[in-house]
């Protein structure tokens, strides 16, 4: 049976699954996104993310394709009310999103506007329940960055200023409740100190990485998302399917991501690759579905509210939607711990 936490400090639930949406357009047809809707929202899933970049990867040919589709689905299915539903704003970056709004991608007043009202038309729907950052303007550590390093930000839109233009689309009914994405605990803390001081709409949610080879979120972020009652929006909880253990041995299946799109490689690194084969090795010796184990490694997150799980095919997505059925015994989680401290973090 599907679980539900309370979305921040609001009083409305989502489930703890999340319906991941970035590949409807491109590995999946208008056709299976529906049937996927259809399938999620059967098993209690009242959760659907997406945003106006997608479907991935990102190019002028799909951009907001993933929206159209969604929208589509409302129109077709009447199901509106039934869906909590998450979209975002894309953030800079002239070299691979400058089909979006000719790069000019600020979290300012303008652009916050023409970008809302341009997926709510896509959409087909009045207003977004969870409207996101989908990454910080400013440089920071996000994709897997380690190193940080300051720049002169003087064309950065003030966080207030932000603030200030989500509350705009709060009031006229378009925004439910704001959240950030790929954020640290400075930013989100930031954001959360202005929301308090001038009264305005408050982070309920931050949606980053986390996974069996991505615990970074854990370090600073997993006190705050528990305490600031700010919980995370886990993407990529199967590491861009790795996890699952279909890439071991140079396998790329025909039509996976990673046979599509090899540049993909933030879950394949060596070191990686030998943390997945201990997992899958775990997974087999307590007679767990490898990918069904990762999932319910971050199901069971003290600070998570959802985890978004993505799938190209119908049988994929059963399985993922049933890891909400897996308790993972003491004796798995401290094996999973061992290999964690042999393997901390490979893929940040």
């Amino acid at each position: 049976m599907m679980q539900y936490r309370n979305l921040g400090n609001t009083e409305t639930q989502v489930s703890v699954i999340c319906l991941g949406t970035m590949t409807w357009g491109q590995q999946n047809s208008r056709a299976q996104a529906f049937g996927q809707m259809d399938y999620a929202l059967s098993e209690g899933i009242n959760f659907f993310d997406t945003a106006e970049l997608y479907s991935i990867p990102p190019k002028a040919e799909t951009y907001g394709r993933t929206e159209e589709i969604i929208g589509e689905w409302f129109k077709a299915s009447g199901q509106r009310d039934k869906v909590i539903l998450a979209s975002k704003i894309a953030g800079p970056g002239a070299d691979w999103v400058s089909h979006i709004r000719h790069g000019k991608t600020t979290f300012n007043r303008q652009f916050i506007k023409k970008a809302l009202d341009a997926s709510l038309k896509r959409l087909k729907t009045d207003y977004i329940d969870l409207y996101q950052l989908h990454w910080p303007e400013r440089r920071t550590n996000y994709f897997g960055q380690l190193g940080f390093v300051p720049d002169n930000e003087k064309q950065q839109t003030p966080f207030i200023e932000t603030l200030y233009a989500l509350d705009e689309q709060v009031q006229a009914g378009k925004i439910r409740y704001i959240g950030l994405s790929n954020e640290t605990p400075w930013g989100v803390m930031r954001f959360l100190q202005l929301a308090e001081q001038h009264n305005l709409p408050r982070v309920v949610s931050v949606q980053n990485p986390y996974n069996l080879l991505n615990r970074s979120y854990e370090v600073g972020l997993a006190e705050v998302s528990w305490r600031e009652k700010a919980g995370l929006l886990a993407y990529s909880p199967l590491g861009f399917g790795t996890l699952s253990g279909k890439y071991l041995d140079n396998e790329k299946p025909a039509g996976s991501r990673l046979d599509l799109f090899p540049h993909y490689t933030r879950y394949s690194s060596p070191n990686a690759t030998n943390a997945i084969k201990q997992y899958v090795t775990l997974a087999k010796k307590y007679r767990l579905d490898p990918a069904q184990m990762a999932l319910a490694f971050v199901n069971n997150r003290p600070f998570l509210t959802s985890t978004i799980i993505g799938a190209t095919t119908m049988e994929q997505l059963k399985a993922n939607i049933d890891s909400i059925k897996i308790e993972l015994s003491t004796e798995v989680l401290n094996e999973i711990e061992t290999i964690h401290c042999i393997h901390p973090n490979p893929s940040p």
